[in-house]
């Protein structure tokens, strides 16, 4: 059943102010520093004023990756340097990733690689293990890093073949969903079969992933992450595009549908109903982007409008939706699932709203409100060479130890920055490859992030030139 204008109008009247503060996370920063709206000084322990996070960021003497005093990283891929089990090059473009807890203290991480195209086009495509290729004509996919207790390492492939793998997520059953950003149909650059498409990879048994299947259920555009809700089934999808907008998704399985592994395989391609979202304000007024939003905490109530064709057979799925019909996003970019609902993020709008621009937001779904609320408001950058603002959020993830760390995707330099429950953000690492000269410098990009399992270890990824980290240190809960 909908959630109609007028409930939403009624809801919010009736709630007052309080409706734009409700959430686990509240309303976070409007920017790296700030304090959002009602939010008191932070305080540490015995209650004086202090600073988020773990302190300065120390210069790194190989020129890697920055922390505070205490952490350390370790490098366990590298693209070009380290190999998989089958003597190949570990593949470029290291993007989305998640981390699931193996047997005998084994961690295994899932690594996408966003590599669109041909494989001729690159050094070091995903090779084209056999049985895991869906088109032998792409050089996407993603691989299985296994770290033993004792920091030993392993990698394979988990799916070859196929396109521009950015971001994904993690099921709930214990596999990872990684997607193709792409809209590439057979016979485009290269292309042998279509492309645009979610596929489930197994990373707790190789076997499982033979003979790859794109999830047609799930739609064909230009996907960028997903999440599944655990209690409905549903899962929610971002679509990162632009000319117009992307949208954000909902996919509702079909009465009877229990998931597990490898069951998304088995639907057919219109099983369930793929919808996107509407969202209107507190008075009622259609929204027609999320970037039209300028303070952290704003809550929008959402309606789900089904898509015509989810296969996107002559038309994208995001051009099927007339003016009014849907709500749009700049760049809607990574998620992830905590606090009973969605955390995703919109990149960039600078131009979008004018005298609304900002560089990034991160909103959150309520599945049970059926609303969106802004808890990241991060303001235009004026000086991203200098590091004193992030912009450019992409891969997201929830901290065991409060709030969310964030990977920035922008402009000069660039940082992991974590973002507190008392809505302040700090720095938590900056990249220091510069892949540029010296006269102009050009800062590589952190894509994905995602804690292991025991909470121990932050992931990260460096997109160019292709690295994997291990960052390890005190963390602590409520970081000062």
């Amino acid at each position: 059943m909908p959630l109609s204008r007028r409930d939403f109008t009624a809801r919010t009247v009736a709630a007052g102010a309080g409706v734009a503060l409700t959430g686990t996370v509240g309303a976070l920063a409007t920017a790296p520093g700030a304090l959002a709206a009602g939010d008191g000084p932070h305080r540490d322990e015995h209650g004086r004023p202090g600073e988020p996070g773990y302190g300065p960021l120390l210069s790194d003497p190989a020129g890697i990756l920055a922390l505070p005093a205490g952490f350390r990283y370790r490098i366990l891929t590298h693209s070009g340097v380290t190999t998989l089990e089958s003597g190949e090059s570990t593949p470029q473009k290291h993007d989305g990733t998640a981390a699931f807890e193996g047997h005998r203290g084994v961690t295994l991480l899932v690594n996408n690689h966003e590599l669109k195209g041909e494989r001729a086009d690159w050094a070091h495509p995903v090779p084209l293990a056999e049985g895991l290729v869906y088109d032998p004509a792409a050089a996407g996919g993603c691989t299985v890093v296994e770290v033993r207790r004792g920091g030993e390492l392993a990698e394979w492939v988990g799916i070859a073949g196929t396109s521009t793998n950015c971001a994904g997520g993690a099921t709930p059953w214990g596999t990872w969903l990684t997607c193709e950003e792409t809209e590439d149909r057979a016979g485009k650059n290269g292309m042998t079969k279509d492309h645009g498409y979610v596929f489930e990879v197994d990373p707790h048994d190789r076997r499982a992933n033979r003979d790859p299947q794109p999830v047609k259920a799930l739609g064909r555009y230009a996907h960028e992450a997903v999440v599944v809700d655990p209690r409905l089934g549903h899962a929610y999808l971002t679509e990162d595009a632009s000319g117009p907008n992307g949208l954000l998704y909902r996919w509702t399985p079909p009465s009877g549908f229990r998931h597990g592994r490898g069951r998304l395989r088995t639907l057919a391609a219109d099983a369930g109903v793929l919808a996107a979202a509407k969202c209107f304000d507190g008075g009622g007024r259609f929204v027609d982007d999320l970037s039209r939003a300028t303070r952290a905490g704003t809550v929008y109530g959402v309606d789900w409008v089904a898509v015509p064709d989810r296969d996107a057979q002559t038309v994208s799925v995001r051009k099927q939706f007339g003016d009014g019909a849907v709500t749009r996003a700049r760049k809607l970019e990574g998620m992830w699932w905590a606090d009973g609902g969605a955390y995703f993020v919109s990149s960039y709008a600078r131009e979008e709203s004018p005298g609304a621009a900002h560089d990034g937001q991160v909103w959150f779904y309520d599945p049970k409100r059926r609303t969106v609320t802004l808890k990241v408001l991060l303001g235009v950058n004026p000086d991203p060479a200098g590091g004193a603002a992030d912009d450019g959020p992409d891969n997201i993830t929830v901290s065991p130890y409060g709030g969310l760390v964030i990977a920035e995707d922008g402009e000069g330099l660039q940082h992991l920055f974590g973002a507190t429950e008392s809505g302040r953000t700090y720095p938590i690492a900056r990249n220091e490859l510069n892949i540029g000269t010296a006269e102009e410098p050009e800062y590589s990009e952190f894509a994905g992030v995602c804690f292991s399992p025991d909470g121990r270890t932050l992931f990260a990824c460096i997109q160019e030139p292709g690295i994997m980290l291990a960052i390890t240190g005190p963390w602590r809960r409520g970081p000062r």
